[in-house]
């Protein structure tokens, strides 16, 4: 039962619907996943909170699929946790001091011992709109909340919930395909009888032309055994007539030119979908449909040929209830010829292979989705044999391990290619998947081939034989280095976010301090010199602040753009005064100076006065800073050429990534590695390009193009 403590109505309105959402995703209860124990770690590090939780909220519990700061705690009551609060909201639920709301003053982890202070929990929102959980942090002392942390909060929720997205995805994949791979091979033990009864009625007819032979030979020794074999005979015919009416494929006997329909068995007119009546008639008038369809031709062929002609799933259109209908057969046109080698009649022997077909075309479209869908996330899907230990791979995944496309394998041969600290656990969640038949997931590292080091997510579905023995595994592998990378660069950026915003607030702090103290004297000489302190403080916060904004409205897709038509030689002219005024460095303008570009001014001024920034901060012995105009026949580029000490060739690709930052000569600059990331994606918005031409010892020119 739930104990509601919150005095509020925590029930949200879809309560129904919103169950079945989180039921469909099967991963309530389910033991602890790498990939979502790292977003809860990742929350609890960046936010520097002891507890972050990845909850599920069902009908009574709240269930932790991941716990980073909770000991063991698996799950607890609904009417309990304050993320049963979060879900009655899409915006991030925040209690900043949780001794001060009032629907928390009954609430046993607030006033208990566990002394809960903050929380803060983003709702997991699935792709119809229903809040099945929340990514929270919790911490035992009261703490303030920005906007900004909110929104990092809310992003790391929508990662979670395209996590568990994802997992569901590979499950019901997982399942359809060994569904389909069931049906097909219940198809192919269906053809196999069907081909098992035709070897056997083809025996019998073998063995009652043998019994005729002999009564044949027997008559002509003795006419008193004359009625005796004749009543043989007739009870050999008899059996022949009731096997062929009721044998399980499809049987037929065409007399004469004209193809008249002598004998139709119970499975050829149902396939024709006739009745007994069809008899006596031919094959053109009791099937008007075979008109324009090649069948009658070929068994005119036949008649007159007298060679036999196999068919294997051909497609034949026939009327069934009224309706036209595509079917597919394998069938055999046997030619019956007299004494005289002519031919008489034409033996039918059909088989119905329509479903087969059908099934093998959905399986084929399933397995073409299947692909286009791996392809496109470039997801290797593989197949273990738990038995022999083989293991058989697509193209994608033998790349992600690097590795041939036709080489062989044995599942040694993958735990070589991964890092040896990773492969004890890996056996271990293997093992622990075909024991509970839950899906396996793991994320660990490998070694390819040329060294290079990777980061790979796998996950499976163990299969089981009719004993209930594991005889498989079927899953996919990712590479997730990218993301890896990715995540290591966000931490490392937000770190230095940190540091660089804290360095400007300390010493505005401190110079206000200063001011605060003098303020009764102001003709002291200090002061003078601190507020101009206080505006280089001001100045490089606002600086930070904008490329933080700047980031944020390109991750966003909301970098607008007012486009105008200006001249660059003026635009270059006006930028950069607080550099010429310094008077340490010269800027010249070259180039053709009658140049006009259609483009936002402002933006392409702040790709500039970085460049030029850039060049007096790492060029500091160069006197002179070269601005160079160089229209084209569609462009114009723009260069900004230094004479410093220039930058390594290894270091110049990665200059435009997000969050990079060089060093020189191991030398430390302040900034948030955005400049140039930012730079670049301003001028690919301009439909642009943008690089650096640099020579160590010579100089750099970092450029950019425009079209006219």
């Amino acid at each position: 039962m739930i104990e509601n403590t919150f005095g509020i109505n925590i029930i949200p309105e879809n309560e129904v619907q919103r169950l079945e959402a989180l039921q469909r995703y099967r991963i309530t209860d389910t033991p602890s996943e790498e990939s979502f124990d790292g977003i809860a770690r990742l929350a609890a590090q960046i936010f520097n909170v002891p507890i972050s939780l990845l909850s599920l909220v069902d009908s009574e519990s709240v269930f932790f699929k991941a716990n980073i700061g909770m000991g063991n705690a698996k799950k607890a009551n609904r009417g309990k946790s304050l993320c049963a609060l979060a879900i009655l909201d899409k915006d991030v639920t925040v209690f900043e001091d949780a001794l001060k709301e009032s629907c928390l003053q009954a609430n046993p982890n607030v006033i208990g011992d566990f002394g809960l202070r903050f929380y803060a929990g983003a709702p997991l929102i699935t792709h119809d709109g229903f809040l099945i959980g929340t990514l929270c942090i919790i911490d035992q002392k009261p703490r303030e909340f920005s906007d900004s942390e909110r929104g990092i909060l809310e992003g790391l929720a929508k990662t979670a919930m395209d996590q568990i997205e994802l997992r569901r995805s590979s499950l019901e994949t997982i399942e359809q395909v060994q569904h389909v791979n069931t049906q097909l091979l219940t198809t192919q033990e269906d053809l196999k009888k069907a081909v098992q009864n035709l070897a056997e009625f083809n025996v019998e007819m073998e063995a009652t032309n043998e019994m005729l032979n002999s009564t044949n030979i027997e008559l002509t020794k003795s006419f008193d055994l004359t009625i005796s074999l004749n009543q043989d005979l007739k009870k050999s015919q008899q059996r022949l007539q009731s096997f062929i009416s009721k044998a399980p494929i499809a049987f037929g006997i065409l007399t004469g030119r004209d193809l008249v329909i002598e004998v139709a068995n119970e499975m050829i007119l149902m396939v024709w979908g006739k009745t007994s009546a069809v008899l006596g008639l031919p094959l053109a008038e009791a099937l008007p449909e075979l008109k324009g369809q090649p069948y009658l031709s070929i068994l005119d062929d036949v008649f007159t040929s007298g060679k036999t002609y196999i068919g294997d799933t051909a497609p034949v259109k026939l009327e069934v209830e009224g309706i036209l209908s595509d079917c597919f057969f394998d069938f055999i046109y046997e030619p019956l010829k007299n004494d005289s080698d002519e031919t008489i009649a034409i033996i039918v022997i059909a088989n119905e292979v329509t479903e087969r077909i059908n099934k093998k075309k959905e399986l084929e479209d399933l397995n073409q989705q299947l692909e286009i869908a791996l392809n496109a996330g470039q997801l290797g899907s593989y197949h273990l044999n738990i038995q022999n230990q083989e293991l058989t791979g697509s193209s994608i995944f033998k790349t992600i391990y690097g590795l041939k496309d036709n080489e062989d394998l044995q599942f040694d041969d993958i735990m070589n290619i991964i890092m040896p600290e990773y492969r004890e656990p890996i056996y271990d969640k293997i093992n622990q998947s075909i024991e509970s038949r839950e899906p396996y997931n793991a994320e660990y590292k490998i070694k390819k081939k040329d060294q290079s080091i990777h980061w790979i997510h796998s996950s499976g579905l163990p299969s089981y034989d009719a004993n209930g023995l594991a005889i498989g595994m079927t899953g996919i592998a990712l590479d997730i280095t990218k993301r890896k990378n990715y995540e290591t660069q966000k931490d490392d950026f937000l770190g230095i976010a940190s540091h660089e915003l804290k360095t400007p607030i300390t010493s505005l702090k401190a110079t206000i301090q200063l001011l605060t103290r003098l303020k009764e004297n102001p003709n002291h000489p200090m002061i003078p010199k601190l507020i101009d302190q206080s505006s280089q403080s001001l100045e490089k916060l606002n600086t930070l602040v904008d490329d933080l904004l700047n980031m944020h409205r390109i991750s966003e897709d909301q970098l607008q753009l007012k486009k105008q038509n200006f001249n660059i030689s003026k635009m270059l002219e006006g930028c950069c005064n607080d550099i010429r005024l310094d008077g340490k460095f010269k800027l010249i303008i070259d180039g053709d100076l009658s140049t006009t570009v259609t483009a936002d001014e402002n933006r392409i001024e702040q790709v500039v006065v970085n460049f030029v920034n850039n060049a007096v901060k790492y060029a500091a012995d160069s006197e002179k800073i070269h601005l160079i105009i160089e229209p084209t026949e569609k462009n114009v580029k723009v260069t900004v050429k230094d004479f410093g000490a220039g930058i390594d060739p290894s270091v110049q690709p990665y200059l435009f990534d997000r969050y990079y930052r060089a060093t020189h000569e191991g030398r430390k600059y302040s900034g948030l590695g955005l400049g140039l990331y930012i730079s670049s994606e301003i001028i690919k918005k301009h439909g642009g390009e943008i690089g650096v031409e640099s020579t160590v010892g010579e100089g750099s020119s970092f450029w950019f193009t425009l079209p006219l």
